[in-house]
């Protein structure tokens, strides 16, 4: 496992980084069981980034994350989770200094730790982005005064919004998804500006939510039809070729130096075992041409998340 320096903070991160979501069967039904398992083979592998959300399962991420994590020295890992987003309703939403103060202590409480080593805001773009900097920020800031946060970052798709919050407020980390994958590489614009700033770079989602596998994303997925079925066919491409696109499209997302950790969520210690693999592996530049000439037309084509003003 290589690692890389997380901009200011001077954390050595693992290039990949485990993502929580799946644990709280985002994806699929998981077995608890399994999931713990899955985080031991991550660990042991050399993964020492994990990130995770009350939000992913509904806190039951947070709850098998913190099973597994007991059994870890906490010396052996970084840990990142969120708040602000609770549920799937507009209700759900709270970036109050209130909500997100007593929200890190439930975290700790399910994660089995008196510290994350990040708090960051979850899915900003569902909120007032003034709020977000007079009001969320600062509250985390308090937060991590008391020693129950080592740094602090933000979360959010719409690249806009991530540019202009780090603009107007510090922040230690930004957290991207789906915007540094093969279909989708528009947050490569926005890198020097936060390599200037010395802000860590974490990027999730490079499989873009399963777009770029044969299976196919799930049903809920805000991929527009053109970009699934473009994906699709990518994914076709690779398979009648002997290769697998999520395959290439892990490898391709972690080349990038200025991206210190790369996020993948799974509930499968086979799963897990098998990306780390990979990513040492050398990257098939032919099959990586042919598959970028087939997601030209949609390359880039995003989804719009939150309120309309943050997109």
């Amino acid at each position: 496992m290589n690692y890389r320096t997380l901009g200011r903070t001077g954390l050595k991160v693992s290039v990949l980084g485990f993502g929580g979501s799946s644990l709280g069967s985002v994806f699929r039904e998981i077995d608890e069981k399994e999931g713990v398992r899955t985080v031991h083979a991550a660990v042991e592998h050399g993964i020492n980034f994990i990130d995770t959300s009350p939000f992913y399962g509904l806190t039951r991420a947070e709850t098998i994350l913190g099973k597994a994590l007991r059994q870890i020295p906490r010396e052996r890992y970084i840990l990142a989770t969120k708040v602000g987003r609770y549920g799937y309703k507009e209700r759900d939403f709270d970036f109050s200094a209130a909500r997100v103060t007593r929200s890190v202590d439930e975290s700790l409480e399910r994660l089995g730790t008196d510290h994350v080593d990040f708090i960051q805001v979850h899915d900003m773009e569902f909120g007032s982005a003034d709020q977000i900097v007079a009001e969320t920020l600062p509250a985390l800031r308090r937060v991590q005064a008391a020693g129950k946060a080592r740094f602090v970052g933000v979360t959010c798709l719409p690249l806009r919004l991530l540019s202009s919050v780090v603009d107007q407020a510090e922040v230690d980390q930004v957290q991207s998804y789906c915007h540094y994958c093969l279909n989708d590489t528009s947050l490569a614009a926005l890198l020097p500006h936060l390599r200037e700033k010395a802000i860590g770079v974490i990027n999730s989602a490079p499989i873009a939510m399963r777009l770029l596998s044969l299976e196919g994303p799930p049903a809920w997925h805000p991929a527009p039809q053109a970009l699934r079925e473009r994906c699709a066919e990518a994914a076709r491409y690779c398979a009648d070729r002997g290769g697998d696109l999520s395959r290439l499209a892990l490898q391709f997302s972690v080349a990038n130096p200025d991206i210190a950790s790369t996020v993948v969520g799974t509930a499968s210690p086979e799963r897990i075992e098998r990306n780390i693999r990979e990513i040492e592996e050398p990257i098939d530049a032919e099959l990586l041409a042919g598959v970028q000439r087939i997601l030209a037309p949609v390359h880039g084509v995003t989804w719009p998340s939150g309120r309309p003003e943050n997109n």
